[in-house]
């Protein structure tokens, strides 16, 4: 093959770039930006969820890719829901995710400098303070097919202006008396371009600055004068901004200052998810949740508990790739990608749930056999372990029927299946109670079939996990699985709430029994219990008792459940 067509093969194999990305290149190649500066600029008002980890991964993978940087910046101008909690559990997952800032800043770091300049926009005619309440601004405002009226304040003088302003800032006023706003234009079609507030009056205590200031910037006043202190080029925001652009630009170019470039992509909304953070909170103060690191919440603190990988969560948000419309990504895409992580990297144990004792009537009495079994095929370096196996096991109850179905090819009175990594046993009676449970199957085994050294000739259709009775380990396990049991949790009818769309079997806890392998594992851990999903040892967890929850099931069962009505 020639060099010309080796080129075109290697470029055909290159993942073509995103919107995003040729605008970047168009911007570097027009010498309209000195680089690629980006930065992740969350408000410190909550945790994290699955939605900012799209965005982290996208401003923080331009930077890597452009061989540029990325900031952490905390929006902390709302002092009355922010907390330290939040900016420490912000860093953590974004470390967690497998990013690092090039400058750690917060918006407070700049409240003087925004307060000089919003002074200069007072000198030059372009801002005023107004006394007008927020419900009467609201009236002021207008509509999408009105258009607002003039403040009565709006004319004052820039010498009047700058004295209030000075008093807003000196703790003069009560909060909601007053607040400082940019002269624009009432008419203006974009309702962000109507005199929008700049300053609101709010005596709290901040996190940071305490009780310095009784004044505090909004959102955006404070956002792209902080990107253009930081030498920010482009200014990667979701979608709901595309029309604070317009007011964004105003700014910059009223104080005529570094002038960034917003572009806007579509956030992330997924099926079977809420992603508000209001509604989150409320989760968590109503204690319809255990808290913000619930498995079931699509926090990114939830999710790491609930044992997905950094890497499944950075691929899925490759996978979902970045868009200029708004779209619902399937849950079953976030799924995925872990499922296909753990699959490559879990190593496999058996775990017994909803345990039934085998007992092989022809074993040597008080024989124990160590079993060399495969801790997982897809990764050769793992290597293998051994698992006790004797002539007393446990198997789960639904891999036996007394009298089963054609098609059912896991053990059943007459038949024959194979031990994962053991022998074939043949079936040949049950034991009874008083009221006609079985409470033991008995069963024989045929010595030449042990796994790797068949020679047999015996061939069985089925295959099922055990342990042994002794010593099996007694575990913990919380099976969890989506927090709404609809599609749409937002979407409800008159009169109800999300909360009627919650999942009353989003949790299920159970003991389950495991090989003793198990006890050597430690928080965080992910196993894939054989033929069941993927499990990840629990914090909860203490010398006494394991404690795991499910990632996910091997394969997605919530279509059949739909199907079936048994979900929800």
């Amino acid at each position: 093959m020639n060099d010309k067509a080796n080129d075109s093969e290697s470029a055909s194999s290159r993942p073509s770039k995103h919107f995003i990305e040729q605008a970047i290149d168009a911007d570097l190649a027009a010498n309209k930006a000195q680089g690629v500066f980006t930065r992740f600029p969350p408000e410190p008002n909550g945790y994290l969820h699955i939605g900012h980890a799209k965005s982290i991964c996208l401003n923080f993978g331009l930077a890597k890719n452009y061989n540029g940087t990325c900031n952490l910046r905390f929006d902390d101008t709302n002092p009355s829901k922010e907390e330290t909690e939040y900016v420490e559990s912000i860093q953590e997952d974004v470390r967690w995710l497998g990013f690092q800032w090039d400058s750690l800043h917060y918006a407070s770091d700049y409240f003087g400098q925004l307060f000089e300049w919003a002074e200069k926009l007072i000198k030059a005619g372009k801002a005023y303070v107004c006394d007008l309440t927020a419900e009467e601004t609201r009236q002021y405002r207008g509509s999408l097919t009105e258009p607002g009226k003039n403040s009565p304040f709006r004319n004052r003088s820039p010498e009047e202006n700058l004295d209030l302003f000075h008093r807003m800032k000196a703790g003069e006023f009560p909060d909601g008396t007053k607040t400082l706003r940019a002269k624009i234009d009432m008419a203006s079609p974009n309702l962000n371009l109507r005199d929008p507030v700049m300053y609101r009056i709010m005596h709290a205590h901040h996190h940071r600055t305490g009780d310095q200031w009784c004044i505090y910037p909004m959102y955006d006043w404070a956002h792209g004068q902080s990107d253009s202190i930081e030498g920010i080029t482009f200014s990667i925001c979701t979608l709901e901004f595309e029309n604070h652009r317009p007011l964004y630009n105003w700014y910059c170019e009223s104080l005529g200052i570094h002038h960034p470039r917003q572009i806007e992509f579509a956030r992330l909304n997924m099926t079977y998810t809420v992603m508000s953070k209001r509604k989150l909170l409320q989760l968590v103060k109503e204690n319809h949740v255990s808290g913000w690191d619930d498995p079931r919440m699509p926090t990114i603190s939830g999710l790491r508990r609930r044992g997905y990988t950094p890497e499944s969560i950075r691929n899925f948000a490759t996978d979902v790739g970045v868009a200029k419309f708004n779209s619902t990504i399937d849950v079953i895409r976030l799924e995925n990608a872990v499922r296909e992580h753990l699959n490559r990297v879990a190593p496999r144990r058996m775990v017994v749930f909803d345990p039934i004792k085998l007992t092989i009537t022809n074993w040597p009495e008080g024989k124990v056999e160590m079993m060399n079994v495969v801790n997982n095929p897809e990764d050769e370096s793992a290597g293998t372990r051994e698992v006790p196996f004797s002539g007393s096991l446990l198997i789960g109850s639904d891999d036996f029927r007394e009298e089963a179905p054609r098609k059912f090819f896991r053990l059943k009175k007459g038949g024959s299946v194979r031990l994962r990594g053991g022998y074939i046993i043949d079936c040949q009676d049950v034991v009874k109670d008083d009221d006609g449970n079985i409470v033991e199957i008995l069963c024989t085994y045929d010595p030449e079939t042990k796994s790797g050294q068949d020679n047999s000739g015996r061939k069985v259709k089925g295959t099922i996990h055990w342990v042994s009775a002794d010593p099996a380990v007694p575990v913990e396990v919380r099976n969890y699985d989506r927090l709404f049991a609809t599609e749409n949790p937002d979407q409800t009818e008159d009169g109800k709430t999300f909360l009627d769309n919650m999942n009353p079997n989003s949790l299920e806890v159970t003991t389950a029994y495991a090989e003793p392998e198990i006890e050597s594992a430690s928080a965080g851990d992910r196993f894939q219990f054989e033929r069941l999903g993927y499990y990840v040892v629990d914090p909860d967890s203490d010398a006494e008792k394991l404690v795991f929850n499910r990632i996910v099931p091997l394969r997605d069962s919530w279509g059949k459940m739909v199907a079936k009505g048994k979900a929800g």
